[in-house]
């Protein structure tokens, strides 16, 4: 979780705390600066979460995954097509 996802998760409460008062008081400037505020935040959060995404993604490409090797087991028997391509 990073800054953006914080900052906009506040935005959003803050707003909603804004647009409900106002809608209790009958104040329609504040149920609009609500509104505006819980709209800049929830795009912030989205914001935040595609970062987070994409430095996931980056991390995750830098990693070097290991492709898994058959294991031979020397007791098994040869089969006849391993036999004949080694000819």
């Amino acid at each position: 979780m990073n800054k953006d996802r914080v900052e906009g998760k506040v935005k959003d409460v803050v707003g909603r705390v804004e647009r409900q008062t106002g809608e209790w008081t009958g104040d329609s400037k504040k149920q609009v600066e609500g509104s505006v505020k819980q709209v800049e935040g929830k795009l912030q959060n989205t914001f935040g979460k595609v970062k987070d995404a994409a430095k996931k993604a980056s991390n995750d490409a830098k990693t070097p995954s290991k492709t898994p090797q058959p294991v031979l087991d020397p007791d098994a028997e040869e089969s006849e097509e391993t036999r004949s391509s080694r000819r």
